[in-house]
Parts: C-alpha cells; structure tokens; sequence
C-alpha cells in the first residue's frame, strides 16, 4: 500500500489541511477533529485505499484504517507537520454536544495504552501466583505489581497531560498544578484535616480519579490565556505560570476537586444502578447493539465511565465483558465466511478480519465484512446476544481497560474469585461457536440469493468505448491543475474544459451516487467499471448552487442521457475553474485508453476501457 498517497487523499478528503484541528488515533482509526465538518467528503474518503469506512460520530471524523492504522497516522501527520498547533477553531460549526464528545475522547483515548499495558501486566502476575509459579509475598512480585499500577494511581497526572494537550496550554504546568492534589504532604494534611483561607479542606483521596483533573486543567486554561493576555512580555516566562498555579491549585483544592470527585462517584453510580436493576439483560443487549456503537464511533465515550468505575470499584461489569462477547461474535461470523464464501477476495479479508477480531481489533471484521453483509450483521448479533446472555448470568467482571481477546483473557483474572476467568473462557467459546454456526447456515441462503440476482439482472460487458460526458476541449488528467487528479490518484481517465454546462453518461449503467452539493457523481457502467464525474475544482464549497441533478442513485441510464446541468458562466464568475474530470475509479481491475488534447462534442468516444486479463 502507498501510505504517502492515500494520506493525500485523506487530507483532501477531511476537507484539506486548514480544516484540520487536531489528529490523534485509535487502534484502528485516524481521529480528527475538522474546524467545518461539512468540508468532509465521506464517500470520497470510504474510495482511499487503505480505508475500510469514514463516519463523523463523536464530534470527530473518523477515518477508519485497520491494522495499518499507525503506518497510516504518520504518514498524514507527515502532511499535518506543526500546522495542527496553531489553529484556532473559533468559525468551527460543531454543536455543543460534539465539541464535549470531542474533548472527552480527546482526553481519554490517549490513557488506554498505558492502562491496558499496566492492567495487564497486573492480570498476568495474578494468574502466575493463582497457579503458584511465583508468590505473590516477593518482592519482585509486589516491586511489578506496583509497576502495571503506576498507570491507574497516577490517572490525574495522565489525564492532566492529555486534557492540557487537548486544550493546547502548557502540560508541564498543567501537570504541575494537578499534582499538588496527589502529593505526600498533601494527602497527610487532608487526612488529619486542613484550613486554606480559613476554609475547610474537604479531604478527598485523588489518587486514580479523573474527573477533578479534567475540572481543575479547564480552569488552568482559562487562566494560562488571560494572564498571558494581559502579563507584559518580559516577565510572561514566570508570571502566566506562577498565577495560574497560584489561583488554580487553592481554587481546585476548595472547590473543583471535591465536585469533579462527587460527579464521578455519582456517575458511576447511575451505571451500576442501570446494570444491578437490568442484570444479564443489559450485557446482552449492549452486545447485540456495540457492531452499530463501533461502527459510528459511540463506543468511545464509554471509556470515561470504565475508567472511573475502575478508580471507584477496581472492576468493571457491562461494557468489557459484553464487549467480549462481541469481539469473539465477530471472529466467529469472518471464519464462518471464509469457509463457505466461493469469492477468493472475500474469504482473504474474512480470514484477516476474523483473526483480528479474535485479538480484539473488530473494526476490519465490521467494515471489510459484516456491515456489508446483512445476514453477515445477523450472525453477529445473534453470537453476541446469547454469549452475552451468558456472561451477564454469570457475572463476569472485566479489572482492566483493553479490547476483549484471545491475548487479553488475563484482564479476567480475578484473585478473589477463579471463577471469574473461566467464566470468560466460557463466553468466549458460547459467542464464537454460536456466531460460527449462525454464520455457516445465514451465508448459504445470502449468497445463492445475490448469485441468482445477479445472474438475473445484469449483462455482462468485457470492453467499451466512452463517450465525452461533456463538450469542450480535452486535455490530459496529468495537467489538471489538482494533485488528487493529475497525480492520479483516484484513479486514470480524462479531463475537459467545458463549453456548455451539461453532463451526460458517457455509457449505458446505474448512479452509484449523487454527492449532496451535485458538484459529482457516479455511476456503474455495465462491465462493472466505477466512473467518477467531478465538475470543477473547490466546486463543492458552491454548496450546490448553480448545479441541478437529473438522476437519483440506483436510477439506470442510457449513454448520452442527461446527468446534470450547472451553470458554466456562474461558476466561473465566482472564481472557480470549470474543468470537469471522468475518471475510473476501480482502476486496477481495468486498462484504461484515453483520446486527449484536442475538441470533441459530446458524441466522439474519448475512453475505452476493458476488464484485465479478458
């Protein structure tokens, strides 16, 4: 794969690198935050190779990749640089509730990696002590006990850097500032009980609690930019730190400690009320419901509530394990499909998928294959309902933030209840026997079904000719004044400068799609090639105006059938260049021979293309 080519395309598809706020990623998404959401172009996104599927969701324009994902990341953060530092967003068009969503994966997305790393090194040296390899009264046990709970113990200096991060101000005086909450002194004054300013002390251990971090970094922020603001120049290297701390850390202390500290118990709280009264029934509902949760990004702003139930109770009930019986569903379902699919592509991405899902990577399972398989997403549901009925009855409980696997079982160790892990070995055979099996018996009728329609109702074309789409001068993609085009990397085929603003097909087959803003479109020609028909450049930011569609999407056309109309004078007296693209999208599967530089009208061919090896 070209990760430098995609990341361009990428970069387009988020709407350039102006758009772009901020960019971190997950195990299998690029997570960006977009000052104008609307610049985002999902379908061109979901045509990148490399990506599996695009959704905003989250307050965040999620690109997913897969198992490439960090090769990915760098190489678009390559093409970011710096330029992420110094965006302001005040012109950003985010609702509220996106904006919250955002900061909230923002802050918490990053803690994973050093909690799972840290829990499961805890798991792992439980298991080894529960089978008697070592003792759990070494001090070379309790030295690396100590070392997978670093991590949660110091959750306020994590989620100080992360919060500070997202918030673009200082995150060594961020940290500085939130530290003073977990200080040894600090925490000996609370217990015996303290007076700041002639006020009570409320004595709160803020060791793993998050919600007093994020409270008391937020305030800090507020105050970093005003004194920066208003401090004169020279002394602003000491001043804007000295009184933000000076005002943050009392203010935190008195007040925004003990509410942030009361907020997350009582949030807590609620989820455990939800789960105590609902039982088993709401594991497996949540796991029947999570492939649509991953699949638009909801499942993050559950990690906020797995952490702090960890720093509250030490355990987590509902979401890991119906997560479980999710991941393992999933596995179940691709190995289902490897086996009975005749298609060699499919069964490759099935197998890759499914071995993924098995480690608790889903998201190529759920792009690559289920979301677009119905009775696929039936196996699925089926898999997680019953092996999350399951692990709801028996009460399993999850004591670390990771993706359910094969690899990651140890997160189920419990010391005080062996149980626990086989109950968890247990979910995981129910939901992927039950899945695999769902999966064989659903396939079978899915693909005789899509055999005989496709038999039914297509033709098969091997070769054609392609008519202009437009009247004008042709020139050659490569000297479009656009690298997406001229570079071609969406694709091979031909340009034209337009002189009359109308768009036919330049062959008989169906619209594929008809983008929002009528600026493009696609169609399917009858030999299967995808035909991309983009007119002019930055046209999208017309919002439609000047551009009427004749078609619908599933809608069959006839060659020389009017597309769309647009008004050529209008678009060019608003600054925009007309020239108008046809390119072959799907280019590896055919050769592409284009008639260039010269004027045509609308019935010369200017394209042939045929299927490889025919």
């Amino acid at each position: 794969m070209d990760f430098k080519a995609s990341a361009k395309l990428i970069v387009a598809g988020v709407g350039g690198i102006k758009n772009v706020t901020s960019l971190i990623h997950c195990s299998t998404r690029l997570r960006f935050s977009l000052n104008d959401f609307d610049q985002a172009d999902l379908d061109q996104l979901k045509a990148i190779d490399g990506v599996l599927g695009a959704v905003i969701a989250g307050g965040q324009c999620q690109v997913i990749i897969g198992n490439d994902v960090v090769e990915m990341f760098d190489a678009v953060q390559a093409l970011l640089g710096n330029s992420t530092d110094s965006i302001a967003v005040k012109g950003s068009k985010q609702s509220f509730g996106k904006v919250i969503l955002d900061f909230i994966i923002g802050v918490f997305q990053p803690l994973v990696p050093a909690i799972a790393g840290g829990g499961i090194l805890k798991a792992v040296l439980m298991l080894l002590a529960m089978i008697g390899w070592v003792s759990d009264k070494s001090q070379t046990y309790q030295i690396l006990n100590l070392v997978g709970g670093a991590p949660l113990y110091l959750l306020p200096l994590l989620v100080a850097i992360t919060a500070a991060q997202k918030l673009k101000v200082n995150p060594l005086v961020a940290v500085s500032t939130v530290g003073v909450l977990i200080l040894p002194d600090m925490v000996t004054m609370l217990a015996k009980g303290t007076n700041l300013f002639g006020m009570s002390v409320m004595n709160v251990t803020y060791s793993s609690q998050v919600f007093p971090a994020i409270l008391s970094v937020l305030f800090y922020a507020v105050m970093e930019r005003f004194f920066t603001k208003y401090s004169p120049k020279p002394i602003r290297i000491f001043f804007v730190p000295m009184m933000a701390m000076l005002i943050t850390a009392p203010i935190t202390l008195l007040f925004l400690g003990p509410l942030g500290y009361v907020a997350g118990e009582g949030f807590v709280s609620a989820i455990l009320f939800l789960n105590t009264h609902l039982g088993w029934v709401a594991t497996a509902l949540l796991a029947g419901v999570l492939p649509f949760m991953v699949a638009t990004g909801m499942h993050k702003p559950m990690i906020p509530y797995v952490v702090a139930t960890f720093s509250t109770v030490g355990k987590e009930s509902l979401y890991l394990p119906a997560s479980l019986a999710h991941n393992i569903s999933e596995s179940g379902t691709c190995f289902a499909i490897a086996f009975r699919t005749k298609d060699t592509k499919l069964r490759a991405t099935a197998i890759s998928a499914g071995i993924s899902a098995l480690f608790g990577i889903t998201e190529p399972a759920l792009y690559g294959v289920t979301l677009q398989h119905k009775r696929a997403l039936i196996s699925v549901i089926i898999g997680g309902v019953v092996g999350g009925t399951y692990i709801g009855i028996a009460g399993l409980s999850a004591f670390t933030l990771v993706g359910p696997g094969l690899a990651s079982l140890p997160m189920y160790v419990d010391k005080t209840n062996p149980a626990n892990l086989m109950h968890a070995l247990i979910g995981f055979g129910i939901s992927f026997v039950v899945s695999f099996v769902a999966g064989l018996c659903l396939w079978q009728n899915e693909t005789e079904s899509d055999t005989e329609q496709t038999l039914t109702d297509t033709t098969t074309v091997l070769a054609e000719d392609l008519k202009a789409p437009i009247a004008g001068k042709l020139m050659p993609l490569s000297s479009v004044p656009d690298d997406v085009f001229s570079q071609g990397l969406l694709g091979q085929g031909i340009a034209v400068i337009p002189s009359e603003g109308r768009l036919v097909a330049p062959t008989a087959g169906t619209i594929e799609m008809v983008y929002e803003t009528k600026h493009a479109l696609g169609m399917k020609t009858d030999n299967g090639a995808e035909i991309l028909f983009h007119i002019g450049l930055d046209t999208v930011q017309l919002n439609g105006q000047y551009f009427e569609s004749d078609v619908k999407v599933g809608q069959r056309v006839q060659a020389g059938e009017v597309l769309e109309v647009f008004d050529l004078a209008q678009i060019k007296a608003a600054g925009y260049n007309p020239i108008t693209m046809m390119v072959v999208t799907n280019q590896d599967a055919y050769t592409v021979a284009v008639d260039e530089n010269r004027e045509n009208s609308i019935d010369n061919a200017v394209m042939n293309i045929a299927k490889l090896g025919v």
